[in-house]
């Protein structure tokens, strides 16, 4: 069999000696060792030019690399994978490339880079707001352990067109007050979207059945529209999904988060880098904050009246989320309780669209209705 290289080295000591005895046939020990004649000849030729030291082997790293990158090009990139553990090969590439060097070396020479980071991405086909705050998507990033007890829940929102993080704010739950308050600074700093998209559930509602919420409410008299994701189809919000990836990676799990003033310290001194450090693939390796600027619509300090036309039909929501429309009963949503609703002829006789402020919110059927009971509104596919 072949030599094993646990003791190669005896077998090819034991080999030589045989092969250089008188009489030996060279060919036939070679068989017998299980290794062709040019290796039996090769290991001869070393013992007789340098004894036994000429049957250790021999590094295969070439001694002439006239390609390889100069130390001082590679320490930049290993300064920069320092600074940055989770960044792979095309980030460093891309951040190297703006300093103005152009040759950059891997940085697996050192075994700093996994393969699995320098594997090609599968391209995907990409859906993008047409320009900046035409749509932002908002989350949470589920929660967080705290180092001194409780959880932190991290509220994530992300401009779509240019994927700048406008805020990652550290809460202490999920209530839609919650995210109301949190929501002013950055309405304040960076204006109002056209668009929210938001997930299913939570402070947010669900596109199935309870389409709004009194958080919702508010966007809509701030004139926002909201939409949700499908339910059970995460790639509807996919930035935002990859952005809490990217979050995770880069952030959670190389920092202890000890409390919730501490985590919004850590997510203030992160979200800086990511929109103006960290070289974005999606945006040709520019950064997000190359991509962005503020709103033209300013955050109202008063919110808004709501007013409607003379050709709308106006009815007060009243408890129970119902309005009511000449003995019909309109089950509207317990989040418009309080609040006038517009009701529009459609060109089919006997449905209705329900709109709040400017935003449709709903539409009723009521043909095959009878006064006195109670419609329930429903979400047709064009809202």
């Amino acid at each position: 069999m072949p030599w094993r290289e646990v003791d190669a080295m005896s077998l090819r000591s034991e080999f030589v000696t045989l092969a250089m005895a008188e009489g030996a046939n060279i060919r036939a020990l070679c068989r017998q060792s299980g290794i062709s004649a040019k290796t039996g000849y090769k290991w001869l030729d070393r013992y007789a030019a340098a004894g036994v030291a000429g049957l250790i082997d021999e590094p295969r790293r070439p001694g002439h690399t006239p390609g390889k990158t100069a130390p001082e090009l590679e320490t930049p990139v290993l300064e920069v994978r320092t600074a940055h553990p989770a960044w792979g090969g095309r980030k460093i590439r891309a951040v190297l490339r703006r300093q103005g060097r152009e040759v950059v070396p891997s940085a697996r020479r050192h075994g700093r880079l996994v393969p699995e980071e320098c594997a090609k991405h599968r391209p995907w086909q990409r859906f993008e707001a047409p320009h900046p705050n035409a749509l932002w998507q908002m989350d949470f990033k589920g929660h967080l352990p705290l180092a001194a007890g409780g959880r932190c829940h991290p509220l994530t929102v992300l401009d779509d067109h240019s994927r700048f993080a406008l805020a990652i704010r550290a809460c202490p739950d999920e209530r839609g007050e919650t995210v109301r308050r949190m929501l002013i600074p950055v309405f304040e700093q960076y204006g109002l979207p056209e668009w929210i998209l938001a997930d299913n559930g939570g402070p947010w509602g669900s596109h199935a059945l309870h389409l709004h919420t009194s958080l919702t409410v508010w966007c809509l008299r701030l004139d926002i529209g909201v939409t949700h994701g499908r339910p059970y189809h995460p790639q509807t919000q996919g930035k935002d999904e990859r952005f809490h990836r990217t979050l995770v990676d880069e952030l959670v799990r190389q920092e202890q988060l000890a409390d919730l003033e501490g985590s919004q310290c850590l997510f203030d001194r992160w979200r800086i880098q990511y929109n103006l450090e960290r070289p974005h693939e999606a945006l040709d390796d520019a950064v997000p904050a190359s991509r962005y600027h503020a709103s033209p619509r300013p955050y109202p300090r008063q919110l808004p009246q709501i007013e409607y036309g003379p050709d709308q039909i106006v009815r007060k929501v009243q408890d129970k989320g119902q309005a009511h429309y000449y003995g019909y009963i309109l089950r509207v949503s317990d989040a418009f309780r309080g609040y006038p609703v517009a009701l529009c002829l459609t060109a089919t006789d006997g449905v209705l669209d329900i709109y709040f402020c400017r935003h449709p919110i709903g539409q009723v059927d009521l043909r095959d209705a009878t006064p006195g009971s109670t419609c329930v509104t429903y979400v047709p596919e064009h809202l």
